[in-house]
């Protein structure tokens, strides 16, 4: 279970805690001395079936309208599987909490209603405070057979940090110990995944700006939107461009207990997970009138706990489309930017569309705001749609949007999608 006790007791509990120690509620503290013997990957690693095809009504907590499973719902399910896991390995005595996704991608996608088995383990830990956990659900092997490749629905990893009870400290944690070469190929995976996270951090807008090609891309796109402005051209802007400042999406909601983690005051990431990616699928079904396909989830981090009564703020908005309006020719000879927007016609049958999600909370009171995380989902539409920003901070999401997206369409771990045409499933 994701929590351990009714919220009506955790909150009897605090009470007398505040009352006795007259002073807000703290958990003990670590114990000194734990034991830190390094432990293997097969300790940890945790599996649960969903009985789908089996259990009509369970079924019913995963559909959505059309028939179709809510990938919202299975992603709420890895972050708490995640969470069974690395209690495996830490044992109780530690505060775990979920500090990144790490890209979730589709693999081969349900073509029918089917069981399902939700599988982990820890792949990586050094001895440090933060552990990846490698994920998958695919189609439930019958009579005890190995999950085939082609069974896979989706793969991920979180990253999850163990904390001090009492200080809310990183905490050290047991190393793996390493038995066998196809151990020795996933911890060597979460390695290079854990450098990569670090020279992600380098293309940072923040630290990194644009380079020539990008101010390029910027300069063509401001000068086709004076283009569209001058009442003497007679350049008109296509039907099929958007400003990305209308294409923004808002939600807020209040917290309730229902979805607290099971240290009871706390929102469990799954669910802020769920929340970004449902308001992403209606931002993309709204900007391109069609319904989208899901990609993937680009690397995600949690930067601020989302407490139990607080207010959640989301804000989706279309960051980058592919193909892009503008694209670089870089020739010896010719080094030109040319407009891929189609002025009379639609040329593109399939369009992939980047959502950004930025979360925030505040307290019920509005008297501190905290950001909670940014979400970028990338989705499949059957149209040919661009965005095009218009102010410098715009401009910088686009930016960073496309980095993301080379980002991922050179990384070895993407899977090769020739036909996405042909993607069609029961999922969303």
């Amino acid at each position: 279970m994701r929590v351990r006790i009714p919220f009506i007791e955790a909150l009897r509990n605090q009470k007398t805690s505040q009352e006795a120690s007259g002073s807000k509620l703290r958990g003990p503290a670590t114990p000194s001395h734990r034991d830190m013997s390094p432990k293997s990957m097969s300790e940890s690693y945790h599996r649960v079936v969903l009985p789908l095809a089996q259990d009509p009504w369970l079924l019913d907590g995963y559909l959505n309208a059309s028939g179709q499973i809510r990938l919202g719902t299975l992603f709420m399910d890895l972050d708490a599987l995640s969470g069974v896991i690395a209690y495996k390995h830490t044992g109780e005595d530690v505060t775990t909490v979920t500090a990144a996704v790490d890209r979730i991608t589709i693999n081969h996608p349900l073509k029918e209603i089917c069981d399902l088995e939700l599988s982990g383990q820890v792949t990586y830990a050094t001895g440090r405070s933060s552990m990846e956990i490698s994920l998958q659900i695919a189609k439930a092997p019958k009579d005890d057979t190995k999950v085939q490749k082609e069974d896979i629905l989706m793969t991920c990893a979180f990253t999850m940090v163990s904390l001090d009870p009492s200080t809310k400290k990183p905490v050290a944690i047991c190393p793996l110990r390493i038995d066998t070469p196809e151990e020795r190929r996933l911890f060597q995976l979460g390695e290079q995944n854990y450098k990569a996270k670090k020279e992600l951090l380098k293309t940072n807008l923040r630290k990194q700006a644009p380079d020539d090609e990008e101010s390029d891309m910027i300069h063509a796109m401001w000068l086709k939107q004076r283009e569209y402005l001058d009442p003497g051209n007679q350049a008109r802007k296509p039907e099929n461009l958007i400003y990305m400042d209308s294409t923004k999406l808002h939600s807020a909601q209040i917290m309730q207990p229902q979805y607290r983690n099971r240290h009871n005051f706390m929102i469990f990431g799954g669910f802020l997970m769920k929340q970004t990616f449902e308001l992403a699928f209606s931002c993309v079904a709204a900007f391109s009138h069609t319904r989208p396909t899901f990609v993937s989830l680009d690397p995600s981090t949690f930067e601020n706990p989302v407490p139990v009564g607080s207010v959640l703020y989301l804000t989706a908005q279309v960051a980058y489309t592919d193909p892009a309006p503008v694209t670089t020719t870089d020739d010896d000879d010719d080094d030109t930017i040319h407009s891929n927007v189609a002025e009379n016609q639609m040329n593109a049958k399939h369009t992939r569309v980047q959502i950004r999600v930025d979360s925030k909370v505040r307290n019920v009171e509005h008297g501190e705001t905290k950001p909670t995380g940014q979400f970028n989902y990338t989705f499949l539409v059957e149209r040919d749609i661009k965005v095009m920003p218009k102010t410098y901070s715009e401009f910088m999401i686009w930016v960073d949007a496309r980095r993301r997206a080379q980002k991922a369409s050179s990384s070895e771990t993407l899977e090769v999608m020739g036909h996405e045409s042909k993607r069609q499933g029961i999922i969303e």
